[in-house]
């Protein structure tokens, strides 16, 4: 099986190594910022036109938003835009016309509604102090070195890497995987080179490709399975938010950036951002493992994992819950175990937003009409089983992969509304290893929303 995967590393760059990735990363800035205000001078002069009574002949000519469009254009005017172009490599500008390529091409199909989900705006103007420098390479020497400590990238040299990249270099040694493309980026104070890598994967299986486990995801427990078994919740930027807190008020006190009056930071501004974005990056840094293990683990042993289809946008909206929910990374821990279980030969079955998991017994599948968040164990009135909310939750997630019917027939109320929702339980039905996750199945219009999945809920 191909996929496209990702290897990233931390790089040990030297002050003029450095001083050469950002230059290049300049130039894509740079070329980014000149392609933006040539499509915006022309779109206003076109509209300015239109305002006039000009006949659409008679515009200005449009440019094209395609890559090879905009790179045409720079390539005759980068003369006299950039005289010292020659001292970068052509991917720098290639990078910042792709990215604007990509940018003006997400708003038109947002606009026009060729694409999904929340509405993209107009790409604006990068700055040199508040945008990540970053610079791709998709032609030239790209590869690992010997010794697996260094990588070589067009103009850039050797760079020394601050791990051994064997993982990688075995499988480029075995055939197995091709370098689509690297890019430099700083990251909290840190260079990292990621890898764009064709790999190609052999067929695995889960150690247990029979074993069924539920996954509800919440804010008390990371996870909490339906085997019983509960994943704290290391709470990583609650951790950290005493030094957050201390690193934030050290930065006020020191002289920042004004761009009303042009002022420049001060050269301690600058060291305390830096040293408040390393602590940011160290919180990132792990969360993102503790997930990863987490995924891994769970599909390399489960060959049918159940999850809920959370609205974690609407869930941040919540203000009193908002910081908790997005330390948690609901939309992350799903996103991984969807490429993870294609990987291992598993299946991800999504179960319906509205399908309610906590308000549904486990046991004798009665559902209750309304279950306030506050009440952390669930006590069935009808056959009296008492048991903790969110295993409840993560049993009756699983049964829906084994095809236990466990919420009854009777139709559930919310908000006035009655909604069946066994029969459209599933986002996801089964698919074979290697394909995407399956198309939802046949699901009753909600006619009103039940009390259990609001957009705001968090178990």
């Amino acid at each position: 099986m191909k996929t496209i995967q990702a290897y990233r590393y931390a790089l040990d760059l030297t002050p003029v190594q450095e001083r050469a990735v950002l230059a290049h990363a300049g130039a894509a800035r740079v070329a980014y910022n000149w392609a933006l205000a040539r499509v915006v001078a022309v779109m206003s002069q076109r509209a300015a036109e239109r305002s006039y009574g000009v006949a659409e002949a008679d515009l200005t000519p449009a440019i094209g938003w395609s890559l090879p469009a905009l790179r045409k254009a720079w390539n005759a005017g980068k003369e006299v835009v950039a005289p010292w172009w020659r001292e970068c490599s052509k991917e720098a500008f290639n990078t910042g016309l792709d990215a604007l390529a990509r940018g003006l091409k997400n708003w038109s199909d947002s606009r026009t509604g060729r694409r999904a989900g929340r509405s993209i705006g107009f790409p604006r103007f990068k700055s040199r102090r508040r945008s990540a420098p970053s610079v791709r390479f998709t032609t030239g020497a790209i590869r690992v070195e010997a010794d697996r400590k260094h990588v070589m990238l067009p103009r850039l040299g050797r760079l020394k890497l601050h791990e051994s990249a064997r993982k990688l270099a075995r499988r480029l040694d075995n055939g197995t995987a091709r370098i689509m493309s690297a890019t430099v980026r700083r990251d909290g104070g840190r260079w990292h080179v990621a890898f764009c890598v064709e790999v190609d994967r052999a067929d695995r299986a889960p150690a247990c490709p029979g074993s069924v486990v539920g996954v509800d995801v919440g804010v008390t427990h990371l996870a909490v399975l339906s085997t019983g078994e509960l994943v704290d919740n290391p709470r990583h930027l609650a951790a950290a938010q005493t030094r957050l807190r201390r690193l934030g008020r050290a930065l006020s006190r020191k002289t920042g950036p004004d761009r009303r009056t042009g002022q420049r930071p001060s050269q301690r501004w600058a060291r305390a951002s830096a040293r408040l974005g390393r602590a940011h990056a160290r919180v990132s840094n792990l969360r993102r493992d503790g997930l990863h293990k987490l995924t891994t683990r769970l599909a390399r042993a489960h060959g049918t994992i159940v999850v809920e289809d959370l609205n974690v946008a609407g869930m941040l909206r919540n203000r009193r819950l908002a910081r908790h929910i997005a330390d948690a990374s609901f939309g992350e821990l799903r996103r991984q175990l969807a490429y993870k279980t294609q990987w291992n030969g598993g299946r991800l079955i999504v179960a319906d937003r509205w399908y309610p998991s906590s308000k549904t017994c486990s046991g004798c599948g009665a559902v209750k009409a309304k279950l306030p968040l506050s009440e952390r164990t669930y006590t069935c009135t009808t056959c009296g089983i008492i048991l903790d909310r969110d295993l409840n939750a993560a049993r009756n997630l699983a049964a829906l992969a084994t095809g236990v019917d466990t919420a009854g027939s009777g139709p559930v109320t919310g908000r006035g509304a009655d909604r069946k929702t066994r029969p459209g339980g599933l986002v996801a039905t089964k698919r074979q290893p290697g394909t995407a996750i399956a198309d939802q199945t046949g699901t009753v219009p909600p006619q009103g929303r039940t009390t259990d999945h609001m957009p705001t809920r968090a178990h």
